[in-house]
């Protein structure tokens, strides 16, 4: 095999408390298609800037390689993206799980999902997207002795995703830099209780415990000031009856409902909250996690 695509679902992780720890694949894609060459490196597909050797999908490549004890010769990779860059939609770890698992299936799959997880965990830090990311689904993540440990949770049918991305993008070290390096005990108990009731509403399609659950003391209060009319717009989807919280870092806005009416609700009133551009993108969740499309 010389040749093969990968498709990696875009990701929401935290859900409002689990910073660091929740994570959810939505049915947004990432293909990304790695051929081998005798030589060099090339990528088409992204922007110029992300086209060379620090291209995430190339490092997860060879990283995996390394792993294996293999050299990298040379590849070709070619990447068809829906994910939205750097708006809180789990585009960066797409690549990575893409390059990762390329890199693994092209050496005959001599690796593990958790084997693959445990080494993009290692380059990304977290494993809230990367866990959803390969294994499709509601997961909830730990990190133990510096390896990820990660489980699946179940999810009421009937719930409905929307996503608000904003037309600017909210770098990821940024929305880090403004948190606070120490929590109050008080907050800390806040977001463990919340947590827990949000895996359990999810399960049981429960909206009003969702809404309740949602919200967090650890992240969320902190990164609104980075995103115009957040409250305005927290406010608006509060009166709708659906759950809101940002999807990873921001700046994406996610609303969890089982209104199928919400997006039609929202365009209306949305352009008089806020001055900026925002998509409404209605998603479901993605049970099935990355995959290989082709094989040549």
């Amino acid at each position: 095999m010389k040749r093969v695509t990968i498709r990696v679902p875009a990701t929401t992780a935290n859900l409002g408390p689990g910073f660091d720890a929740f994570g959810c694949a939505l049915s947004l894609y990432t293909d990304v298609t790695f051929e081998e060459a005798a030589s060099g490196l090339e990528i088409t597909g992204c922007d110029e800037a992300y086209a060379g050797p620090d291209n995430m999908a190339y490092t997860s490549f060879c990283a995996v390689l390394a792993s294996l004890s293999e050299e990298v010769a040379g590849v070709r990779i070619h990447i068809s993206s829906q994910i939205p860059i750097c708006r809180g939609l789990g585009s960066s770890a797409a690549l990575l799980v893409a390059g990762a698992i390329g890199a693994n299936v092209l050496r005959g799959s001599k690796l593990s999902t958790q084997g693959l997880l445990n080494i993009t965990n290692a380059m990304e830090g977290h494993p809230d997207n990367l866990a959803p990311a390969f294994y499709g689904g509601l997961t909830a993540s730990m990190v133990d002795n510096g390896l990820p440990i990660t489980v699946n949770f179940p999810l009421h049918p009937d719930w409905e995703f929307l996503a608000l991305v904003p037309d600017f993008d909210l770098p990821t070290p940024l929305a880090r830099s403004v948190l606070p390096t120490q929590l109050p005990r008080a907050d800390a108990v806040y977001n463990i209780a919340h947590g827990a009731m949000v895996l359990k509403a999810l399960e049981l399609g429960d909206e009003k415990l969702l809404r309740n659950a949602m919200q967090d003391r650890l992240h969320q209060s902190y990164r609104k000031s980075l995103i115009p009319d957040f409250d305005a717009i927290q406010a608006l989807i509060r009166t709708t009856g659906a759950a809101f919280c940002l999807s990873g870092a921001g700046p994406t806005l996610l609303c969890i409902t089982q209104d199928p009416q919400l997006e039609e609700k929202l365009a209306r009133k949305l352009p008089a909250v806020t001055q900026a551009n925002w998509d409404m993108l209605p998603l479901h969740v993605e049970f099935q996690g990355a995959r290989v499309i082709r094989a040549e």
